[in-house]
């Protein structure tokens, strides 16, 4: 009978590679079997192998490189400027409950309203490019920012909030010296989110706008022309990788600073 005191040994950073390498081969094996078994048409089904060795050349295309950079600018300029609204305007909401009051019913009126749904309305009053993909990315990217950084708010020891106002500090302080630090992870937990959901925002955006130039666009001409889906499929898989490169960054960097955090949640439990 096992210990119910010993807690559960976690994985080692080499074991979580090694399994996450098994599954990413389990699915590239069943690609490739189903892709070759011919039960569906290759021209819509390619083996996973043409689409990896078509997504390694296009590593060396320039013109396809220029795409890509056009979406990661579109992402960086709205993930930084939802980042810029979302994270003042959730401390003022989370800091004074009668703003809060005044403005939830705008906030759960316009959350709910997917971005996508305005690309038609954005074209028309934006035009192409940047200055029609940035507003929605900012749009969609704030939300999880802004109720992150109200939830870490709410997190806040009010002990320690105490302890500064019986000292005589002003609100703004105790917002910088103690909420802010506090409700840092959560942010940081936001921002996380919201730049899985800006890159989605940036390729489908180009995908249904269908002009201008970027990664969703190179997809969508992809898709118009005859045997294209292998090239739609490696640049699926080059949206993929990107996210995935983005999310183990922020990942990575999210676990150094607000290691404390880490440290406190597991000792709280």
């Amino acid at each position: 009978m096992a210990d119910q005191t010993t807690p559960p040994r976690g994985l080692s950073r080499p074991g979580k590679w090694a399994r996450g390498a098994v599954g990413v081969a389990a699915l590239f094996l069943a690609s490739e079997i189903l892709g070759r078994a011919g039960i569906v048409d290759r021209s819509y089904l390619p083996p996973a192998s043409s689409i990896t060795a078509r997504a390694v050349e296009l590593f060396g295309d320039t013109d396809f490189l220029f795409n890509v950079r056009v979406t990661l600018t579109a992402w960086a300029l709205g993930l930084l400027i939802a980042i810029a609204i979302a994270v003042p305007l959730g401390l003022l909401l989370g800091s004074v409950p009668a703003v809060n009051t005044a403005v939830r019913a705008i906030v759960e009126f316009l959350r709910p309203i997917p971005s996508v749904a305005l690309i038609p309305l954005a074209g028309l009053l934006l035009g192409s490019g940047l200055s029609m993909e940035v507003p929605l990315i900012v749009y969609a990217s704030c939300w999880p920012i802004l109720f992150n950084t109200m939830y870490g708010l709410n997190d806040v020891d009010p002990t320690a909030k105490e302890t500064l106002r019986t000292f005589g500090f002003s609100r703004i302080q105790i917002l910088l010296r103690v909420s802010l630090p506090s409700a840092a992870p959560f942010i940081a937990t936001g921002v996380r989110l919201a730049a899985s959901i800006a890159l989605i925002l940036a390729v489908g955006t180009e995908i249904l706008s269908g002009f201008g130039d970027g990664l969703g666009m190179f997809i969508a001409q992809a898709g118009t022309v005859p045997d294209g889906t292998v090239d739609v499929l490696a640049g699926t898989v080059w949206a993929g990788c990107i996210g995935l490169i983005i999310d183990s960054v922020l990942v990575q960097g999210e676990n150094r600073a607000f290691r404390w955090h880490k440290a406190q949640r597991s000792g709280a439990s």
